[in-house]
């Protein structure tokens, strides 16, 4: 063995006592570099070794922040400067529906980065060789030994002190761990031509086998068995029936239960002479009004009803709702054209039910007698 160089002196013991003991005297006396190695954890032992605490944690909390950084100027990025869309008058950046997204970011990558960072800096990855691998230290403290060694570069390192100390501590066993040839004169392998050659191997091969499966396999038998269904999509054509389409309307002169069909389709002239007002404007059904226009209405009319609001150019701009042509109509009217739209405003009758309609109408009148109020209304 004179032509191995020392890793360290090891010693075996039997009880986890023993080892706890050992690991007071060994940081007692001022070493540095040592490890202990159980079979299990033994509780104290990172006090009996006054061992400082993980620096693992600085890890996983610079990129928890990274994470949750990254995410959230990805999100207000896309939402607010790449494709800006108002969606139902909320914010673009709506900060609480991306708390979810942001939490998931900061969790994963904090985990990956951290597990990674732990295997890479403190593993020392891709060099997985270490002196003590393949030893019958390792071997015994893997099973029902208790061991503790002290590395030879140790300031203190002294083989005989060491070992008359591991005596009087009743060490079962002493033994001397030697480098590997290979291990003599380590130099990280990060950028060794096979390691970079075996990282590149990895990546085509799982592009290649995701490419497969995505792109190939799963269009042959049996794996299509997903595309291939007794249904049919919506608007695709079919020869069952007869005119051709897939999509059946419903029997005419059928009515949902508890249902009644708008009476006035395609006669606003109609809905303004006989559909009345069924409800009253007070606090609550205002109330009411304003926030269901805020809400549908106030993207295009404006808070206001100005027609100022926050989709101007990008459609058509609507009118004013205070034009002596829109302070004229019939709440009737307005109802019609809440319920089945005109020229570019679509119908809102699914997503506004009849009682919201009309508070909304309550609402408009109140903002056009607000903006158009004569002197009795001053007074």
């Amino acid at each position: 063995m004179s032509n191995k160089m020392l890793y360290s002196l090891a010693a075996l013991f039997d009880s986890p006592d023993a080892i706890i003991k050992a690991a007071k005297t060994v940081s007692g006396k001022g070493y540095k570099k040592f490890d202990v190695n159980t079979p299990y954890p033994v509780h104290g032992m990172d006090g009996a070794m006054k061992l400082p605490p993980s620096k693992l944690g600085y890890f996983a909390l610079v990129f928890g922040i990274t994470g949750a950084t990254l995410a959230l100027l990805f999100m207000w990025w896309t939402n607010s400067i790449d494709y800006p869309n108002v969606i139902g008058g909320k914010p673009l950046f709506a900060l609480p529906a991306l708390i979810p997204i942001t939490f998931e970011v900061t969790v994963l990558l904090a985990s990956v980065g951290t597990v990674v960072s732990m295997i890479v800096f403190f593993f020392k990855f891709p060099n997985n060789s270490h002196p003590v691998h393949d030893t019958e230290y390792m071997k015994k403290v893997s099973l029902d030994k208790y061991g503790i060694l002290i590395e030879a570069g140790d300031d203190k390192f002294d083989e005989a002190e060491i070992r008359a100390m591991y005596t009087e501590l009743g060490a079962v066993s002493i033994e001397e761990i030697y480098f590997d040839d290979e291990e003599v004169g380590w130099k990280p392998a990060v950028f060794d031509e096979k390691f970079i050659g075996f990282l590149v191997l990895i990546a085509l091969t799982v592009s290649t086998i995701a490419y497969f499966v995505l792109n190939k396999a799963l269009y042959m038998t049996p794996f299509d068995w997903m595309m291939h269904q007794h249904k049919y999509s919506a608007q695709s054509p079919t020869d069952y029936f007869k005119d051709g389409y897939s999509m059946r309307e419903p029997v005419k002169g059928t009515v949902a239960r508890d249902f009644m069909p708008y009476l006035y389709a395609g006669q606003p002239d109609s809905a303004a002479k006989y559909l009345v007002n069924p409800t009253f404007p007070n606090d609550e059904n205002l109330a009411l009004g304003k926030e269901r226009f805020d809400i549908y209405c106030s993207p295009c009319h404006g808070t206001f009803g100005d027609g100022d609001g926050r989709l101007n150019n990008q459609f058509p701009n609507p009118p004013s709702l205070h034009t002596d042509k829109v302070r004229d109509w019939k709440d009737g009217r307005m109802f019609h054209i809440i319920t089945e739209g005109q020229n570019i405003m679509p119908a809102y009758a699914k997503q506004i039910t009849r009682e919201q309609r009309w508070a909304i109408i309550n609402y408009v009148r109140v903002l056009q007698r607000a903006k158009n109020a004569n002197e009795e209304d001053v007074k």
